[in-house]
């Protein structure tokens, strides 16, 4: 016992270091994953056009969240390593820099989204049914409100997990997703109100939770904090930094979301009952993957604190225990999730075609998801906290227009597939991206990689 406490001494991260950054992760994903469930089945009470048009406007803002949480990770990364190179000062400053920059990016894309609803709304979407656009129109010009504050509370959540504490986003979530679902409940139910009445609680528990992660930032007996305001003016070779890790990732997130969209507006064609069984199994499916998303945020974390120490040994290390404890996580949310589907499909009430879709749907994803979602989506945050994020991004970008774009016309329009086929196309796409990121992982070239110290 001695001999293995000598060991694990060894190593930056203990086991109980992982447990306090792991744990709450799992909670946090489960209570956002769990809050979209009970969203779509709240909003299934004002009927199928209501949960059509918040899956479709979500797509948008999950393309936005994407963003931000990329320009978060690599702020992240970058500060993560100067922790790692013991140098906490400079990873305040890279704090302050990624505030910065997400408060301005964020504002000018709140503004660029309401100029261009219109172009959402009738383009992007494609040809749907007038109810489903009305909804949308509704739920836009609400949840957009909520930008600014999404973007503070990602970059924040972001910070902090590079220091090892994840608890803190996870009571944000766990005070954020209350608002919602309160909100959600009084509404909706208490009040009987339509569409309004789950943007209202969305776009309030966002501002909440973006306020206060502003505050907790600031907190000066935290490793990595804004030190003060009234300097705070942009150093573009920190910046830099942040956007050598954070272009090619959001590029890789905005394709990917972007695909989804493009996809959309294919499913969108097949009818209302496509939309909708496509809307539930995407929140049945989001809960399959808690346990890969989780150990990916813990992989960035921990991989960008030992690539800072320059130990690569430790890299692989963390690597492997993650991997299997993501893969655990996913065969036992899989599983769970194939026992009580008859039960799931009950509460959405909803018809029985667009049931059986969703059923066909979801038993597919779990076979998939449990083989091949780790080594597709986790293992890469390896390979970006190493710098390697070039290799990520292309591999990414190009899956993604050849396999879940490109097969998804092919299997669900012309072979008839319908929305099934761009399910399957998503998971061929998955195939792709696990084969080539594994066979980089095991070679060396991704070692090469290192920012220069600020």
């Amino acid at each position: 016992m001695e001999g293995n406490a000598e060991m694990e001494k060894e190593y930056l991260f203990s086991n109980r270091d992982l447990k306090k950054l792991i744990i709450p992760l799992i909670i946090e994903q489960f209570l956002a994953i769990f809050v979209g469930l009970a969203d779509s089945v709240m909003v299934a009470s004002v009927g199928e056009a209501a949960v059509s048009a918040v899956s479709l406007i979500d797509t948008v803002m999950i393309l936005l969240i994407n963003l931000f949480a990329a320009l978060g990770t690599g702020g992240a990364i970058v500060a993560g390593q100067a922790l790692g190179r013991k140098k906490p000062e400079d990873g305040c400053e890279t704090t302050e820099q990624l505030l910065l920059i997400s408060a301005l990016l964020s504002i000018s894309i709140m503004a660029v989204v309401y100029g261009g609803k219109y172009f959402i709304l009738h383009t992007v979407f494609g040809k749907i049914d007038a109810p489903v656009m009305a909804n949308c129109n509704t739920y836009l010009k609400i949840v957009i409100v909520s930008v600014p504050f999404l973007a503070v509370y990602n970059a924040g959540a972001a910070i902090h997990r590079a220091m090892g504490d994840s608890k803190t986003p996870m009571l944000m979530s766990l005070v954020m997703n209350g608002i919602n679902l309160a909100g959600n409940a009084l509404l909706l139910y208490g009040l009987g109100m339509g569409i309004e009445g789950a943007a209202i609680p969305t776009m309030a528990s966002r501002v909440f939770a973006g306020l206060w992660m502003l505050i907790k930032i600031l907190d000066k007996r935290k490793q990595l904090h804004v030190r003060t305001f009234k300097k705070l003016f942009p150093k573009w070779k920190i910046i830099r930094k942040i956007l050598h890790v954070g272009i090619p990732y959001s590029m890789e997130n905005s394709m990917f979301q972007l695909g989804k969209i493009l996809v959309l507006s294919l499913v969108s064609g097949f009818g209302t009952t496509a939309i909708a069984a496509n809307a539930v199994s995407g929140n049945i499916c989001n809960f399959a993957i808690i346990g890969g998303m989780s150990m990916g945020y813990a992989l960035s974390a921990v991989t960008a604190q030992c690539v800072g120490a320059g130990d690569y040994t430790q890299v692989r290390y963390y690597t492997k225990k993650l991997a299997k404890l993501a893969y655990a996580g996913m065969w036992l949310m899989n599983i769970l999730i194939v026992l009580l589907l008859p039960f799931i499909m009950k509460i959405y009430h909803l018809s029985p075609d667009t049931s059986r879709t969703a059923s066909q749907i979801i038993l597919y994803h779990a076979v998939c998801s449990s083989l091949i979602w780790v080594p597709s989506f986790t293992l890469p945050n390896t390979l970006r906290a190493a710098d390697d994020v070039g290799f990520c991004m292309w591999i990414s970008i190009f899956s993604m227009w050849i396999f879940r774009i490109g097969f998804s016309f092919v299997l669900g329009n012309y072979l008839g597939m319908g929305v099934f086929g761009v399910w399957v196309a998503m998971t061929i796409d998955w195939l792709f991206r696990a084969s080539l990121f594994l066979l980089r992982y095991h070679g060396k070239r991704w070692q090469r990689h290192k920012f220069e110290e600020q």
